[in-house]
C-alpha cells in the first residue's frame, strides 16, 4: 500500500496500525491496543526507568506536555504524582479522547486539559514537575514555550524534555523529515540545532542540570536496550572487536565513550534529553 497525504495526525497513526510489515514501529511507538497494555509497557521500559532516576524523590503535581495517548501521564501517575495532560488534539485514538480511556480504565488521578504549550491555561508556579516527550521539537515558538514551562514550574521544580530531534546544519532537516516514516503522511515533524534547544532552556531562566547525548542513556535509544547498543557498536569497530565488549561493560567508560561519539555523530534527528531545574 502507498502512503498518500492524510488530513490528521490520527489518520496517519490509523494507516500506520494497519501496515502488516510496520507493526513492530507501533509496538515501539506505543501505538497499538489495549491502550493499558501500552501504558503498562511503557512505564515498565528501559526508557522510563532512565527517566524515573531523575524525578524528585517527593512525588507531587505534574504536568505532562503533549501527553497523546497518555502513556507518560501513566507513568508518572503510576509513580504517585497527581497528573495534568496537556494534549490539543481531541482523537480518541492519540489524543484526549484516548486518555479520558486510559485513565477511566484505572482510576488514577489525572486532568485534562485540551491546549497547546506556548500558552498554557495554567498558574504560575503550579508544578513540581513539567514533562515533555518529543515535544519541544514540535513547537512553533521553541523559546516561547520554554519561558511557559518556567513560569508554571515551582521553584526547586524539574523540567524533563526527552527524545527531542536534533540536526547538524539547516542543511539536515529536508534530510531528517524524508526519512521519517509519518512525516511524509501528515507532516509536522521538525527538528532544531542542540545550541537551539539549549539557548531556549536556559534563556528562559532554568538551570540545566543534565544534557543526555544519544548513546549516552536508553532514554534516547529506546527500544534499543544498552545490551543491543553496545552490541552493534562492537559490530562496527572489527579492530577492537576483542576489547570492546569489557571496556563499554563499564559506566563510566560507557559515558566518556557516549559523549566523544557524540562529537563525531551527525545523523539527522538523532535524539536528545534535556534535564533542567527552576532556581530557588
Amino acid at each position: 500500500m502507498t502512503a498518500t497525504k492524510l488530513d490528521t495526525w490520527e489518520a496517519a497513526v490509523q494507516w500506520l496500525r494497519q501496515q502488516p510489515d510496520q507493526q513492530k514501529l507501533v509496538l515501539d511507538a506505543y501505538y497499538d491496543d489495549p491502550i493499558l497494555q501500552a501504558a503498562e509497557r511503557y512505564w515498565r521500559s528501559g526508557e522510563w526507568g532512565a527517566i524515573r532516576e531523575f524525578l524528585p524523590q517527593a512525588p507531587g503535581t505534574a504536568v505532562d506536555i503533549g501527553a497523546g495517548r497518555g502513556i507518560a501521564s501513566y507513568a508518572l501517575a503510576k509513580e504517585g504524582f497527581e497528573v495534568t495532560a496537556l494534549e490539543p488534539d481531541a482523537s480518541d485514538l492519540v489524543g484526549a479522547g484516548a486518555i479520558r480511556a486510559l485513565f477511566n480504565e484505572v482510576h488514577l488521578p489525572i486532568s485534562i486539559a485540551e491546549e497547546f504549550s506556548e500558552k498554557l491555561p495554567f498558574s504560575d508556579n503550579a508544578f513540581d514537575v513539567v514533562f515533555a516527550r518529543a515535544v519541544l521539537h514540535h513547537t512553533s515558538d521553541l523559546s516561547a514555550a520554554c519561558r511557559e514551562f518556567f513560569r508554571v514550574l515551582k521553584p526547586g521544580g524539574r523540567f524533563i524534555a526527552v527524545r527531542e530531534h536534533v540536526i547538524s546544519s539547516e542543511r539536515d532537516l529536508p534530510i531528517f523529515l524524508d526519512r521519517h516514516p509519518l512525516h511524509k503522511l501528515y507532516g509536522g515533524e521538525n527538528a532544531f540545532l542542540l545550541k537551539e534547544y539549549q539557548n531556549s532552556i536556559v534563556s528562559a531562566g532554568f538551570k540545566m542540570d543534565k544534557l543526555l547525548m544519544p548513546l549516552e542513556s536508553e532514554i534516547n535509544f529506546a527500544p534499543y536496550t544498552p545490551a543491543e547498543v553496545k552490541a552493534q557498536i562492537c559490530m562496527r569497530l572489527p579492530l577492537f572487536a576483542r576489547a570492546a565488549p569489557a571496556l563499554l561493560s563499564s559506566r563510566s567508560t560507557w559515558t566518556i565513550f557516549s559523549h566523544i561519539a557524540a562529537k563525531f555523530d551527525r545523523r539527522p534527528g538523532r535524539l536528545y534529553s534535556f534535564v533542567a531545574t527552576r532556581p530557588q
